[in-house]
């Protein structure tokens, strides 16, 4: 797309969205009457207009049925509380590219990985490491040091970590590609990011996979940032796990429930797993016999009983983006981040840390603002624009395609204008 900057065009862009009946489907934040500029879906998404009655459905039905409501329905609801999670799946394979048994709403992210390494990290005399990227979220470096010591080893040890360039400060597929290669006796797992909260980087899953499958590996992915923000054919790629969280582009509220996807080459080995009631065989569950019979797929790894009132936020959220569609998503946010790219170009101050391919970027950028980068994030609050700061000069700005329009993203360079 050839850009112009002015607001006639963004407003003429605007005009031709056949996106611009979703953004009514979403309470927009406001500060004295006026909508603000919502630019940081990336840490937590808008709340959808369905969400309250979809919150207030399952509190009739406690209301009305008490304990029942787990077996019967009540008026108007679509699902007893025992299968609930199953109501949201049609919608996750979609927008995660799996099988229906591949997917599990289930707990949070950090949870769902300590369960899913305490089956796919099993190390050996000869193969114990773990390759991943320096300087990825802290909960995922956490998580993995916790299994490393609980095997007896020392993270300093363990695990292999890709740094970025100091030119681009970026990590390039081929760098994850030579690693892999090059410790490929040694390594037990590959745990990464599939996009890069702090530079907005999208690695090439579908070839990282490729690689670890070639060599014999197992590969999980923490999709925290890429669901609902990227494509994603987690069974085409062959991924063998991943997990993600749903308050941020799937809109799901804070804090809200995450999910899983284990590939259906595990359904059937018998893996070793952090086991809870949950997840035994929904047929035999109420026997309550000891011996732990895994439910089939990716439900097998449910621990408790699942929060209804988080589900039914969650259906509520995802169904808007299973009903938009991954791939129309995708070039709607392509063109608005495009224009955000072309909207900050003439500011010698800010540096995009993002790459400029955009194949390998979702819809956020990260700005380093080479002076007074806090005061710049400030100002753009007072103008209404709500961004993400990062310590120590990195503004992040996420443009959603689901919501945000073309003349959002003009607001920023105005904006910016004012401040130099």
């Amino acid at each position: 797309m050839t850009y112009e900057n002015s607001l006639a065009f963004a407003q003429m862009l605007d005009q031709a969205d056949s996106f611009r009946n979703f953004r009514d489907q979403f309470h927009i934040p406001q500060r004295n009457g006026v909508p603000l500029t919502y630019l940081c879906g990336n840490s937590l998404g808008l709340q959808p207009q369905t969400a309250r009655t979809a919150l207030n459905q399952e509190l009739t039905t406690w209301q009305n049925l008490g304990v029942e409501g787990w077996f019967d329905k009540s008026e108007g609801a679509e699902q007893p509380w025992l299968g609930y999670h199953n109501s949201c799946k049609d919608a996750l394979s979609h927008i995660v590219g799996a099988e229906l048994s591949e997917v599990c709403p289930m707990n949070a992210l950090t949870v769902n990985l300590h369960l899913l390494l305490a089956s796919f990290y099993r190390p050996t005399e000869k193969k114990y490491k773990i390759l991943t990227i320096k300087g990825d979220f802290p909960s995922d470096q956490y998580a993995l040091e916790t299994h490393i010591k609980h095997h007896g080893f020392e993270p300093a040890d363990v695990l292999i970590e890709i740094a970025p360039h100091q030119d681009d400060r970026l990590i390039h597929t081929t760098d994850i590609q030579h690693a892999i290669a090059e410790h490929a006796d040694s390594l037990a797992l590959i745990w990464m990011s599939g996009l890069n909260y702090y530079t907005g980087q999208v690695y090439n899953m579908a070839v990282i996979a490729e690689t670890a499958q070639k060599h014999c590996i197992p590969v999980g992915f923490d999709l925290a940032h890429a669901v609902g923000n990227v494509p994603l054919r987690l069974h085409d790629w062959g991924v063998d796990f991943a997990t993600w969280c749903s308050y941020k582009y799937l809109n799901g509220g804070p804090g809200a429930i995450s999910g899983i996807f284990v590939h259906q080459k595990h359904h059937d080995q018998n893996l070793p797993r952090l086991a809870g009631w949950w997840g035994y065989r929904e047929d035999k569950r109420f026997e309550m016999t000891p011996g732990f019979l895994p439910a089939p797929g990716a439900d097998g790894w449910q621990v408790s009983t699942p929060n209804i009132l988080a589900l039914a936020l969650h259906r509520a959220a995802i169904s808007i983006t299973a009903e938009a569609g991954m791939v129309a998503l995708r070039q709607k946010s392509e063109q608005l981040t495009g224009f955000l790219e072309y909207v900050l170009a003439p500011f010698d101050e800010i540096q995009i840390l993002t790459p400029d391919d955009p194949n390998q970027r979702g819809c956020q950028l990260s700005l380093l603002v080479r002076k007074n980068g806090k005061a710049l994030f400030n100002h753009l609050t007072e103008q209404g624009i709500i961004g993400d700061w990062r310590e120590p000069d990195c503004i992040r700005l996420a443009p959603t395609p689901l919501y945000n329009t073309f003349e959002d993203v003009w607001r920023v360079g105005e904006s910016i204008k004012q401040f130099y």
